[in-house]
């Protein structure tokens, strides 16, 4: 069984494939990708995993997680200049990391791009979103998403309450997305939204982080 036929058992896809023009988005990019998440792009679509792991595709929905637009530069920066000045230690050259996920924490999953021209051979890395802890995979993406949605690894910046669910994946749609104009509001105790949801039928878990669908369910729900 291959990497993305056990991960497609293990959370199914959406019905619709996605058409991607991989050579264009290869030029653009300037560097091959690998060929585990250009099946994996085009089965699943630009989504999230469990509410919580973000993949980058070429049909991202917002800037900032569309895999050809400007975070990869921004976040490869930012890892030189922590490397420079040693704010956290980055076990990798930056150079040779290339983001292609996020995580609902703030932590992102980068390829380490060595060999530069063997894309196939690509391991990932996590780093930690306010911390200094990393950790690698020495695996595909596919491979790594089929693990960690399995159980079969933990990665320590994950939280435990990740595989409290069943695995599940969500498309992402633009609405979604849209930015709301800022408002003056105090923030909401997490324990008023789990009663919400609770009585509006979604299941959530008593105690960690509420899933971001919950959340902006309960926003709409109780905006002005």
């Amino acid at each position: 069984m291959t990497d993305l036929a056990a991960l497609t058992r293990l959370c199914p896809p959406p019905e619709q494939t996605v058409g991607i023009r991989w050579d264009t988005i290869e030029a653009d990019l300037g560097m091959p990708l690998p060929q585990d998440y250009k099946q994996l792009a085009d089965r699943y679509g630009p989504g999230a995993f469990n509410d919580y792991l973000c993949l980058f595709h070429p049909h991202g929905v917002t800037e900032f997680v569309n895999l050809t637009g400007p975070m990869p530069g921004r976040i490869r920066a930012q890892l030189r200049k922590d490397h420079e000045q040693g704010t956290h230690p980055v076990p990798h050259d930056p150079d040779k990391l290339f983001v292609c996920g996020s995580t609902d924490n703030g932590e992102y999953l980068f390829w380490i791009t060595d060999p530069a021209t063997g894309p196939d051979r690509w391991h990932i890395a996590v780093n930690e979103a306010r911390g200094p802890r990393w950790f690698t995979y020495d695996g595909t993406l596919t491979a790594f998403l089929t693990s960690v949605l399995s159980g079969r690894i933990q990665v320590p910046q994950f939280p435990h309450s990740l595989l409290d669910a069943p695995a599940r994946f969500a498309p992402s749609h633009p609405a979604l997305w849209k930015p709301e104009p800022p408002c003056d509001v105090q923030p909401v105790d997490t324990a008023t939204i789990r009663s919400w949801a609770r009585a509006n039928g979604y299941a959530v878990p008593s105690r960690g982080r509420v899933p971001h669908t919950v959340r902006e369910a309960w926003a709409r729900a109780n905006r002005p």
